[in-house]
Order: C-alpha cells, then sequence, then structure tokens
C-alpha cells in the first residue's frame, strides 16, 4: 500500500503572531516552526496502512523554504520513508492554494500511490483548499474530514466515516483517492530517538519549478491582514435586586454588545 503524504511547516500553535510592515503576512522572525497539527493524522493514518498491508511505502511532499526540511525530517521520524522537498524562490514570495496544488500535484504525478493524504487545514491560514484542488488536478476522488478510514482485502475501495454538520457520512470511494484527516482519525505516535535518527539518514529529494514544469503565479494574493482586536474588560453589573440586574444585563447586551 503506497500513500503520499502532502504535509506543510506552520507556525507553533503557542506563538504570538505578529504582521509584517506591510500588513500582508506573518512576520516570521522569531516564529518556532512545527508540523501542521492535522497533517500528523495524515501521516499517522499513512504510516498505519502501509503497516497494515504488510507492504509499501509512505511519501512525504512539501512545499517550503530550507526550514521546511524540518517538517518533512518529523513525519520522516515516525515511520514515513521518503520525502519531496519543493523548494524555489519562486514560491517564497507569492503562493496561495491554488498554485500550491498545481506544484503538490505535479511533485506526486512522479510517485506511485494508492492514497493520497492531506491534514483538512493547514492551521496558519485555515484555508482548507489545496487537498480538494490537488484531487482536481489529479481528477481524483477526494472525501475531507475523514475520521475513519477502512481500506478493502483488494484495495480497490475505501469504506470511510468523515464528519458532517450534527453527524458522520459513511461513504465508498475507489482508489486511488485524495483524503483530509481530522481529529480523532487516528492518535499520532510521538517519534522515537531510534526514529529520528533513523530520519537523519532518510533520501528527500528536493525539487524546483523548473524540474516540475510549473508556474508559481497564483490565483490570488492577499492584500491586507490585521490581528482580532483586543479584548474590552469584562463590565460586572452591581445590585442587589435581581429583577434589575437582568434588565440593565439585557439592556447592555442590545444597546452594547448589539448581540440581542
Amino acid at each position: 500500500m503506497n500513500a503520499v503524504v502532502c504535509v506543510k511547516q506552520v507556525p507553533d500553535t503557542e506563538t504570538l503572531i505578529k504582521l509584517n510592515a506591510e500588513g500582508t503576512e506573518i512576520a516570521t522572525e522569531g516564529v518556532k516552526w512545527i508540523l501542521n497539527p492535522y497533517d500528523e493524522y495524515a501521516v499517522e493514518e499513512a504510516v498505519q496502512q502501509k503497516e497494515k498491508a504488510g507492504d509499501g511505502s509512505v511519501t512525504l511532499v512539501t512545499l517550503g523554504p530550507d526550514r521546511a526540511l524540518e517538517a518533512l525530517r518529523s513525519g520522516l521520524a515516525v515511520g514515513a520513508d521518503t520525502a519531496v522537498h519543493i523548494n524555489d524562490a519562486a514560491f517564497a514570495e507569492k503562493t496561495d492554494p491554488y498554485a500550491t496544488a498545481v506544484a503538490l500535484a505535479a511533485a506526486v504525478k512522479e510517485l506511485e500511490y494508492d492514497m493520497i493524504f492531506c491534514g483538512k487545514q493547514a492551521m496558519e491560514d485555515d484555508a482548507g483548499q489545496v487537498a480538494s484542488i490537488l484531487g482536481e488536478l489529479l481528477e481524483l476522488p477526494v472525501v475531507t474530514v475523514v475520521v475513519k478510514l477502512e481500506v478493502s482485502d483488494d484495495k480497490k475501495t475505501a469504506i470511510v466515516t468523515r464528519e458532517i454538520e450534527g453527524g458522520h457520512a459513511v461513504i465508498e470511494v475507489p482508489l486511488p483517492a485524495v483524503f483530509t484527516a481530522q481529529k480523532g482519525l487516528n492518535n499520532p505516535r510521538y517519534a522515537s530517538l531510534p526514529g529520528i535518527m533513523k530520519a537523519k539518514k532518510k533520501p528527500v529529494t528536493v525539487k524546483t519549478v523548473a524540474d516540475l514544469g510549473v508556474s508559481a503565479e497564483p490565483m490570488t494574493v492577499v492584500k491586507s491582514m490585521s490581528l482580532p482586536p483586543d479584548r474590552q474588560a469584562g463590565k460586572m453589573i452591581e445590585g442587589d435586586d435581581a429583577a434589575a440586574k437582568a434588565i440593565a444585563l439585557a439592556k447592555a447586551l442590545h444597546e452594547e454588545a448589539k448581540i440581542i
């Protein structure tokens, strides 16, 4: 069972986010970078499916600068076998979900796969678009927010449980297909010391735009970004008369908070 996992390096969820001087993207100075948390579920599922099948391989693919190699090593340390790093200055200044998916699709086309996994979204932009575009470019079915996946004995189909509003949907999909991993799909394993050491020796192939024969031209451009407004201090409604306090609360919710 051969699987490809598209991963991304994102700022640590505990990092204090700041914007660059132009207000168009996250300032990268002093940021701690990690493997996207949802991608951890994707990597774990790919490794588990390989283990269940008893054969095959797991290949990671990422698009990013030199530092993105750390994210690949994280996935290699927990069981992935090889990796492809799309590293080109053309993507450094401008990219979007479409341009990213185009590059990933070009790299994936060169690989053998029965399944393609992605995290359901990247933690820093929450776009959640790359996997669906990737499936379209590869002409493969896409199943999103997957919480359970069972491959048939003949490895031609999979029974997939995905989250929907208010419940779950169970569907059957032919393989190969693209799946996006949701929390609950599995419990990602921790990298062992031997795994970390082995990851340093596992092969990572570097690809450029020229190698892939694609363009880095995005279809969308971020004009501006802004941080959430500072949270205002809470307001206490004083008094001993419960009825009067209820009236004052309702008035404040209506006139000040404007939520009723």
